[in-house]
């Protein structure tokens, strides 16, 4: 099968699937999910790690030699990476939140299950001082806020398969980052079909519109391979920007999410397991 072929199939599952999932659980929401998605948040966000700091971060080292040159650009684009991705966090929560606002002034701040993390329980607040119209405007802002950072994340995948194009489904970091991306799309789905459900759409149009949210995924991974597959130096600097991207997952999305819906210790063990899974993927 053609590589760009391929890598459209993989981000389309982990882009689009992924979404369209999460946008599926937030239609037909159960608490008792709670756990399993803190869990799997985790593991994924170890996963990730492993992945990022010893292949993409590693292999962007060597691509230049060991020239000091090369380690500064390597941590200058890290740094870039993972400011691209904080920025766009940033506009998503500034775009939002105010269609969400917190029930009182008493209200905590913080998560501390999923249904306030995907402000399902907000809108049930709101629904009886707001206007639906209100609530699906919220959606649709989400909605594009989710799509555009989107991306990146397959700027990622795409940067990966460009190190090894002739991969294929084996299970390299390509195809790792495609599968744990997949997972932290469940919750940024959920997050777009709750408040679009809440403001009248119908939960099967909820679920086609989430999932289309996934599909600049696939633009993203068609620039981060193409980028990766000029030269030596282009690789470096993809690679060291999907790696400082996904730093900012883990450390910015994953974990803090992971503990705040499940405030126990079960998730730093499952981010363990995820981080030695990754050690094995990578070198057995």
């Amino acid at each position: 099968m053609d590589t760009f072929a391929l890598i459209v199939i993989i981000t389309a599952i982990a882009g689009i699937g992924g979404t369209g999932l999460g946008g599926l659980v937030g239609a037909l929401f159960n608490r008792n999910s709670e756990k399993i998605v803190s869990l799997l948040l985790s593991f994924a966000g170890g996963v990730m790690l492993a992945v990022v700091c010893l292949d993409l971060m590693l292999d962007a080292l060597d691509q230049n030699g060991s020239a000091a040159w090369n380690t500064f650009m390597v941590i200058g684009m890290v740094l870039v990476g993972y400011g691209v991705v904080y920025l766009l966090n940033f506009w998503i929560d500034k775009a939002t939140n105010h269609e969400v606002p917190h029930i009182d002034k008493d209200h905590p701040k913080t998560a501390d299950q999923l249904s306030e993390l995907i402000h399902s329980d907000h809108y049930e607040v709101h629904k009886q001082s707001n206007t639906r119209s209100g609530l699906f405007i919220g959606g649709i802002v989400m909605a594009c806020a989710i799509a555009l950072h989107n991306l990146p994340e397959g700027m990622v995948i795409g940067a990966s398969y460009a190190q090894d194009p002739d991969a294929g489904f084996a299970l390299t970091s390509g195809l790792t980052l495609a599968i744990v991306i997949g997972l932290h799309n469940i919750p940024e789905g959920m997050s777009v079909s709750v408040p679009l459900i809440a403001g009248g759409m119908s939960k099967a149009r909820a679920t086609v519109l989430t999932a289309v949210t996934g599909a600049p995924t696939i633009i993203g991974a068609m620039i981060g391979f193409g980028l990766g597959t000029i030269g030596p130096i282009s690789l470096c600097l993809s690679l060291s920007f999907a790696s400082g991207a996904m730093l900012y997952v883990v450390f910015g999305e994953l974990l803090p999410e992971s503990i705040l819906i499940w405030r126990s210790k079960a998730p730093a063990f499952a981010m363990l397991i995820g981080l030695l899974v990754g050690v094995m993927i990578i070198f057995i």
